[in-house]
């Protein structure tokens, strides 16, 4: 490498030219002072000085690239190739050609073990550009359109300040790649940033800045902000020596060798040796019983068979096996933007390419992970996790959170255990986004273990719509210029790399305002007592105490069987009357509740409130009680379980904090929520939370939006069917678990959803011995009817009978399936697609008045007044979805920049030209005729710099809408 780097320094004129190809034409004559000469040659570049070799003063070049400057010993003719080869013009060498010789240097057993393979050019600047140019280019227009705003109002210095202050932030980015290999996507990174960085500086000197200046302060985009992580102690100074060439080929084209200050290598240590994905205390030998090292077949060495003359394994060929003490994820450096090509090895072959040992620990390190997901789901997990989570500060401070994150994979990425850890990130309390994604794109000039179809994918932190791109054709693959053309789309990008429907679009309906809530939260495990306690505290014979230890469920109670406990709820009542009425209970309360309250002041801001009324639960869930009254039953569903099911409870009974309580009764509603068709909602908007990362339903995500059918426009016989389907339901079940005391809802769940993959011919093992038997007595055939019965009634009550035959009797209809078809799957996102259309269209109703209350002589009196009037003015938060839903409006900034930032971004979320007095209803605050000014010179402004479009609207106003393309 080292000689590789003088012979492009001599064709830049880093070095006098032609005399490195002079020296090696010496030393051809006099091959045993090739080492000598180079030796001392290669002294003189890092510290500086006269070189006599050369004849020549030399610029210090310093880094870490000379420290070491052993060279080996060739022959002549060796040295006569290497002299043929400096002959060449080396100013315009290609740095990415670093990565394929090291391919090529890697025997087969190196390249397994870490997936190397080289990436073509065109393929990284196709994961590049969305994941680091296009997210900088977006802030450099609008800088550029604030500069301008701020030109044209005669605030030129602001305008200058403006675009330096941008200049800074692309000088002081940070660029990680945690695979980086030979640092190919780094250089390619650091080019067109410094592309962009050129177009910054012609627009300071449009305002009178000098490049010089900013030049000699040393203000530029270096090497210095490229972040490389690889495990190949070969690759890591390869990878830092192609961040240098590219560099400077960069500087000295556009600014000559004489721009090229000293020293002109600087050693900043970003690329390091380091396992991106493991940490440990200890790497030991595994050892059996016997304290032998356990070793296993190389995988690699074969011999010729006696018998069949064919390779098999050569079990004499042996390698060490390894244990992972206190294995855990590894740290990463920070960074603004993460972006690289991860080691290709799929999720069944870890154990085989990395080692059993290595294989567990890092499965240990990332016990959420799914085990059959492939390796590179490991590095797609914790950039997931830095994106979502950032990079907690060491002291005081807020985190750091990179912008997107771009990794190239194996198309087996949609595939279920590697679309598991998309998803789970997808469905997060603070969920990310795919803003660009190729599902299938073919792989050039790879190794013998890379040649695969890739995925392409970029994350965002958000609820978002991305772009998919579609390979459309394709040719010429063999060739040094092969033609891979896309065809994108615009849309909501699921974690199976398909447009689907956008949940974030969705709104809360009022028409399901007010009647859920999760149950009431205790703050204290001695409220919980079982039936013989409540009896000795005077259930039954003290009069009025019925009303305040009630039947208790949990959802584990719901999940698998009640345990048959009691609670105490003292919500009405204050102190005094408890100790006055219920003394013994009192006294009970006050030594097994009160203590753990007031020990626990100051753990929290409400800790001080539950110890003050320390007989009370923590929350008592007021709304859930107003709507408890005026019924008998009511419905429920486990906030966080595998098996997304629904069923009545009496109203006695006391709901725990991990229910989420409906204030229903009708039995139509419940086939409904029963449905495949919620359920699939439910899936799709809610979280993955627990150990086992079970489906999670939310109220404001999963129940509040929902739109119900139009239960006006449905006949009575279908509400009837609906209703007695329902009834049969919760009936039917209730009866299962009552007959047979070792029956659970989970099990008969279990076996449902095993006849389902059976019957849909998934490759799964037939029931067992312990399947059969619930399925027996569990009767699960009928179940699985009354189910099959509810999803058709409930496709004809929202007139989507065609979806019927694709998805009723299928896999997954309570719970997550690996095993669906590709139909079903595309049926599943016209159902979630229709589904939003039809949330959509509640939400327009709603907003001209018109209201389908899921119960309304319940929801009227207390809702009734947030009901639109006709032809009053309506917010336009239900048109323009710049916040999604649940979430508050965001304010009109102040500043210029930051004010065209945010109307841009409601440009590209509008779905139609807007106008500007849509536009300012869009941000939080009133509708003030300053608010108004503003939005609409902001708006004027990008229509002029071409960062917005207009048109003329039936009412001849003008109307805004973002440039697409």
């Amino acid at each position: 490498m080292r000689c590789l780097f003088t012979m492009f320094a001599e064709d830049v004129g880093l070095l006098p030219q032609d005399s490195f190809r002079d020296l090696l034409e010496k030393m051809k004559e006099t091959p045993a002072n090739f080492v000598p000469a180079l030796e001392s040659l290669w002294a003189v570049m890092d510290t500086g000085g006269y070189a006599p070799h050369l004849n020549a003063t030399l610029k210090r070049f310093n880094g870490s690239l000379f420290k070491t400057r052993t060279a080996l010993p060739l022959e002549a003719d060796a040295i006569h190739e290497m002299w043929v080869a400096a002959r060449r013009t080396w100013e315009d060498v290609e740095p990415a050609i670093f990565g394929t010789l090291l391919e090529r240097a890697l025997d087969r057993r190196e390249r397994s073990k870490l997936g190397a393979h080289y990436t073509p050019r065109a393929y990284v600047e196709r994961l590049v550009v969305p994941t680091i140019i296009e997210p900088l280019r977006e802030d450099w227009r609008t800088v550029q359109a604030a500069a301008e705003v701020d030109r044209a109002a005669g605030r030129s210095d602001a305008a200058l300040q403006r675009i330096r202050a941008f200049h800074h932030t692309l000088c002081t980015l940070r660029i990680l790649d945690p695979a980086c290999g030979t640092g190919n996507f780094l250089y390619v990174s650091l080019e067109l940033i410094k592309r962009l960085e050129g177009e910054v500086l012609d627009a300071l000197e449009g305002f009178g800045e000098e490049q010089a200046r900013l030049a000699m302060e040393g203000e530029t985009v270096s090497p210095r902000q490229f972040y490389g992580l690889e495990l190949n102690p070969r690759a890591v100074p390869i990878a830092d020596l192609v961040l240098w060439i590219g560099y400077l080929k960069w500087q000295i084209r556009t600014g000559g060798a004489a721009s090229i200050t000293e020293p002109v290598l600087h050693a900043y240590g970003t690329i390091r040796q380091q396992d991106a994905i493991l940490a440990y205390d200890a790497r030991e030998l595994a050892r059996d019983e016997t304290g032998a090292p356990i070793t296993v077949w190389d995988g690699v060495t074969k011999k010729v068979s006696p018998v069949t003359g064919l390779d098999i394994p050569d079990e004499s060929a042996r390698r060490e096996t390894f244990v992972y003490r206190n294995p855990r994820a590894a740290e990463w450096p920070q960074a603004d933007f993460i972006v690289g090509n991860p080691p290709f090895i799929g999720g069944k072959d870890m154990r085989a390419e990395l080692g059993d040992g290595y294989a567990e620990a890092a499965w240990k390190a990332r016990p959420h992970m799914p085990g059959g997901a492939d390796f590179v789901m490991h590095f797609w997990d914790q950039a997931a996790q830095y994106l979502r989570e950032g990079w907690k500060p060491s002291g005081k401070g807020k985190p750091h959170w990179p912008r997107r994150f771009g990794f190239i994979t194996t198309n087996s990425i949609t595939q279920t255990f590697s679309r598991r850890v998309i998803e789970r990130h997808f469905s997060a309390k603070a969920p990310l986004s795919l803003v660009y994604a190729v599902p299938d794109h073919p792989w050039l000039k790879a190794s013998d273990k890379a040649a695969v179809r890739i995925a392409m994918t970029v994350g965002k932190r958000g609820d978002q719509q991305g772009v998919l791109a579609e390979v459309v054709r394709e040719e010429g693959l063999n060739t040094d210029a092969p033609l891979v053309t896309l065809a994108e789309r615009v849309g909501k990008v699921r974690a199976n790399l398909t447009i689907g429907a956008d949940l974030a679009l969705t709104k809360t309906l009022l028409s399901n305002e007010g009647i859920s809530s999760p149950g009431v939260k205790l703050h204290g495990a001695g409220f919980i007592v079982t039936p013989q306690h409540a009896k000795a505290l005077g259930l039954g014979s003290v009069p009025g105490l019925e009303q305040h230890i009630l039947d208790y469920r949990n959802g584990r109670d719901i999940a698998q069987r009640p345990r048959n406990v009691r609670l105490i709820d003292l919500y009405d009542l204050q102190i005094d009357e408890v100790l006055r009425k219920y003394p013994a209970v009192y006294q009970h309360v006050a030594e097994t509740v009160r203590p753990e309250r007031e020990a626990k002041i100051g753990s929290s801001s409400d800790m001080a409130d539950y110890a003050h009324r320390w007989w009370q639960f923590g929350k008592v869930r007021t709304e859930m009680r107003s709507f408890l009254k005026e019924i008998l039953r009511y419905t429920v569903s486990v906030e966080t379980t595998k098996h997304r099911t629904f069923q009545f409870l009496d109203r006695s009974v006391r709901p725990d904090n991990m229910l989420i309580a409906i204030g229903n009764d009708r039995a139509n509603i419940l086939s409904l929520l029963s449905s495949r068709q919620h359920v699939s909602y439910a899936l799709a908007a809610g979280g993955w939370l627990g150990v086992g990362n079970d489906p999670r339903y939310s109220k404001t995500r999963t129940f509040d939006p929902f739109p119900f059918p139009a239960f006006s426009d449905l006949s009575d016989a279908l509400v009837a069917k609906l209703s007695e389907l329902g009834e049969r339901l919760d009936a039917f079940r209730k009866a299962r678990l009552a007959e047979h005391g070792d029956l659970t809802m989970t099990g008969l769940y279990n076996v449902l959803e095993r006849v389902r993959e059976l019957e849909a011919g998934a490759p799964v093992e037939p029931l067992t011995d312990k399947e059969r038997s619930v399925y027996e007595r569990g009767l699960v055939g009928i179940l699985k009817e009354i189910h099959d019965d509810i999803d058709r009634a409930t496709f004809t009550a929202y007139g989507w009978d065609d979806l019927a035959p694709r998805l009723v009797g299928k896999p997954g209809a309570t719970t997550l399936s690996p095993h669906k078809s590709e139909d079903q799957e595309a049926a599943e996102e016209e159902l979630l697609t229709r589904l939003v259309a039809l949330n959509q269209e509640r939400a327009a109703e709603e907003a001209r008045g018109l209201v389908r209350w899921l119960r309304p002589d319940y929801q009227i009196p207390k809702l009734g007044h947030k009901v639109a009037r006709p032809g009053a003015e309506t917010q336009i938060e239900a048109e323009i979805p710049l916040a999604a839903s649940g979430e508050t409006l965001p304010k009109l900034p102040d500043d210029v920049f930051d004010r065209i930032k945010v109307v841009r971004a409601l440009l590209a979320r509008a779905p139609a030209p807007i106008l500007p007095k849509d536009a300012a209803a869009a941000f939080a605050g009133r509708q003030t005729a300053k608010k108004l000014e503003g939005v609409a010179a902001v708006l004027a402004n990008l229509a002029e710099l071409g960062l917005a479009r207009t048109g003329e609207g039936p009412d001849g106003a003008i109307r805004y809408f973002a440039p697409r393309g």
